[in-house]
């Protein structure tokens, strides 16, 4: 299984109404589902997959914990690995029979039972999402994107000429550090991750009289300087979500010249083609020899899950 998925999406209009199309991927495969929302719930349904069911597990418990879901609600639960229920409406009526009737607890629990599901279905609970910093997105280990985070600093203006100083000195020294994180990448030693989590400190921690956007943009990095430094635990993750950017920018070049799609099926196939034409072109492999293999059944291209296996294992270093 891939170590890391990187997602982005994009409006995607469907029947007349706004919706979104979500890009999951990595450098092996691109996945791409087009819904009405772009919620963690939502999120949380494209992980599972095919799935129906609704599953209560320990990282559901660990997840509702850090949730803050009340004791009044979490004490009527049960967690373990059976399947409580196949469809929505069970699931529904199990949280009413409990006496969940509250809609952010509801909210809560119903993502703890698609998280539980995914997990059991096969989802590394260990997986690291890298994302733009959506909060919808800080499920399972969460990394962030480098350059989503810089445009906290590229859109302070700065009142005086002291401050606009300021801003320009922390953004020489970000990508300084960042040209030094890509260093690292190519060469990962013990002694040059420990320097690095010490320059981030010192870069990130300083704070500027009289200038309160700064110091909240420094606030922020400081806050998520765990996602931030992600890599140096796993020196193959991106520093940034350029390579999901580029998956769905086909999307956004489709919304500008078409109405959107009219029919479900119709949505279905272009997501489903869409995912496997990116997919063949990131594996190396031509998207039309794959569909002539598929249609005439003489298999001269293997099987997409396979190929992706393969590489994502052999690609797999020990952890620095």
């Amino acid at each position: 299984q891939p170590n890391t998925y990187t997602r982005s999406d994009t409006g995607a209009r469907h029947q007349g109404q706004n919706g979104y199309c979500t890009v999951i991927g990595n450098e092996l495969f691109a996945h791409f589902s087009s819904t009405k929302s772009k919620s963690r719930e939502n999120y949380l349904r494209i992980l599972r997959g095919t799935a129906q069911d609704f599953v209560l597990n320990e990282y559901s418990h660990s997840y509702l914990e850090k949730q803050q879901l009340p004791v009044c609600h979490l004490s009527k639960l049960k967690f373990d690995s059976q399947v409580i229920s196949n469809s929505d409406q069970e699931w529904n009526e199990y949280l009413e029979a409990l006496g969940i009737t509250s809609k952010q607890a509801i909210k809560l629990v119903t993502e703890a039972g698609l998280l539980g599901s995914a997990i059991e279905h096969g989802l590394s609970p260990h997986l690291i999402v890298l994302s733009d910093g959506a909060k919808q997105l800080a499920i399972l280990v969460h990394a962030l994107c480098w350059v989503h985070m810089e445009r906290s600093l590229r859109r302070l203006n700065g009142a005086t000429a002291q401050q606009r100083k300021e801003i320009d000195q922390v953004q020489d020294n970000l990508w300084t550090y960042y040209r030094e994180l890509k260093a690292y990448q190519e060469q990962p030693t013990p002694q040059e991750r420990e320097r690095l989590e010490g320059c981030f400190d010192e870069i990130f921690e300083q704070r500027y009289p009289h200038h309160y956007g700064l110091n909240l943009a420094m606030e922020q990095f400081c806050a998520h300087k765990s996602e931030l430094l992600r890599v140096l635990a796993l020196s193959q993750l991106p520093l940034h979500t350029n390579a999901a950017e580029n998956d769905i920018r086909e999307y956004v070049t489709r919304r500008k010249i078409s109405g959107g799609t009219r029919h479900d099926n119709g949505r279905m196939a272009r997501d489903t083609f869409t995912g496997l034409k990116k997919t063949c072109r990131k594996l190396g492999l031509s998207f039309w020899q794959y569909l002539l293999s598929r249609f005439t059944l003489n298999l001269t291209v293997p099987y997409l899950p396979d190929v992706i296996r393969a590489r994502a294992y052999a690609r797999t270093p020990a952890p620095t």
